[in-house]
């Protein structure tokens, strides 16, 4: 039979020599800002040949509200366009509240830029959908946004930046 003092070295020994188990919790998600603008319609609702050039933007952004609470901001922008002619224009800046505590502080970074995006996505999809549908345009259904390779470029970007400015 094993006792309380075999338990592995970290691990919680009931109320004594608690761990803090990581947790990411999700508080609030919210529409901080949605605009959708289609300039030429009615005439830009008319069928075509071919599909329209269609621009897709996306950007995360994290700010601290507290010691363990962070406001992440996913912005999206879509712009589609025929020939010189702009069919419509939708942007989104999706927000959610996060609670993040016990991981290592050198997990903080991707936890905000990666996990809680990833976390908000599936929602900030769905309104750019409705919102070109109920503009007259079939629903602009985004592909998954593989957000680990969109923080290890920006990573990769400050680092050559930052031995431009040192140069």
């Amino acid at each position: 039979m094993a006792s309380k003092d075999d338990a592995p070295v970290g691990a919680a020994n009931g109320n004594n020599g608690e761990t803090a188990q990581p947790s990411l919790n999700v508080l609030a998600q919210y529409v901080k800002d949605l605009s959708f603008e289609s300039p030429g319609a009615p005439n830009s609702l008319r069928g075509r040949d071919k599909a329209p050039g269609i621009a897709i933007n996306v950007n995360v952004n994290a700010n601290p509200l507290s010691d363990k609470q962070f406001d992440v901001n996913l912005t999206l922008n879509a712009k589609a366009s025929f020939d010189q002619e702009v069919l419509f224009n939708v942007e989104l800046v999706y927000g959610g509240v996060f609670a993040i505590s016990g991981f290592p502080h050198e997990h903080m970074l991707p936890i905000l830029f990666i996990e809680c995006p990833r976390l908000l996505f599936p929602f900030a999809r769905q309104i750019i959908a409705e919102a070109t549908r109920n503009g007259g345009f079939p629903p602009l259904m985004l592909d998954p946004i593989d957000f680990a390779q969109m923080f290890q470029q920006k990573l990769a970007e400050d680092q050559a930046a930052s031995k431009v400015k040192v140069s």
